[in-house]
């Protein structure tokens, strides 16, 4: 299977063919372009056109909302951008996927994936809802917090958002828990962290615990529609999702297996 990366930034190109090469042997860089004009050249003129097109979305000379713009794109687009807004959940339940700078493996694989069902299925794409959620990138974006800075006794530490599994408040306190288990005291509240993760990936199920989609490892029915978590790690938490909250709980589980 052979893609294009379009991203202007060498060491970003390199990454993520590197990525792919080391965790996809099927694939095969089939070119990299850096700028609009340079990828509308490739694809009106490639000997074989690209299966998936990875695209950042700032490119040196152009947003690349603009490629669509110029030429009919065939294939499956998954696009790549440092941040997270609206737009981006339009492509995550519509035609295309999304990578988060930075990228990490998981998100990668979910997005070949995705993209390995499409073209199998044939599916075309939609292009008038691909340039409907194009056209919101080029507004301003709402971005979310990439990384924490948390006293640990006498030392900073640096937690990125992707490692992290859940947050939950405890006699006042608030704390935070990574995917291995550590456990760091955090200032803000619950009401504050909520406002800074991308609502793509985590979920407050109650007035004392957020938790992230990677952390929910199983949602036992419980009586009166409540909804019982297994978290990982595992916890002595409360993690009941309240009942008010179950339906947009389990709509948002859902998204986030697709």
């Amino acid at each position: 299977m052979k893609v294009l990366i379009v991203e202007d930034e060498l060491f970003a190109q390199q990454a993520l063919a590197r990525m792919l090469e080391r965790n996809f042997p099927d694939i095969e860089i089939g070119g990299v372009a850096d700028s609009v004009q340079r990828t509308v050249d490739y694809l009106t003129t490639a000997e074989q056109y690209p299966d998936i097109i990875f695209m950042d979305v700032e490119l040196s000379d152009g947003k690349c909302f603009e490629i669509f713009e110029r030429t009919e794109v065939k294939c499956p687009v998954v696009m790549i951008t440092a941040y997270d807004n609206y737009a981006i959940n339009a492509f995550n339940a519509g035609s295309v996927d999304y990578l988060l700078k930075p990228i990490n493996v998981a998100d990668l694989t979910r997005a070949i994936e995705r993209c390995r069902k499409r073209l199998s299925a044939e599916q075309p794409i939609d292009m008038s809802a691909l340039r409907s959620a194009l056209a919101g990138i080029g507004q301003p974006m709402q971005s979310y917090k990439q990384r924490h800075l948390l006293r640990y006794n006498d030392k900073i530490v640096m937690v990125e958002t992707a490692n992290i599994a859940y947050f939950y408040s405890e006699e006042g306190s608030t704390y935070l828990m990574t995917t291995t288990g550590e456990r760091y005291l955090m200032d803000e509240s619950l009401d504050v962290i909520s406002k800074e993760l991308n609502p793509a990936r985590f979920f407050r199920i109650s007035r004392s615990c957020i938790v992230s989609s990677i952390s929910v490892g199983q949602v036992v029915k419980k009586m009166g529609n409540r909804l019982k978590l297994t978290l990982k790690p595992a916890s002595n938490i409360d993690s009941f999702v309240s009942r008010a909250k179950t339906s947009d709980f389990m709509e948002w589980l859902e998204k986030c297996s697709m």
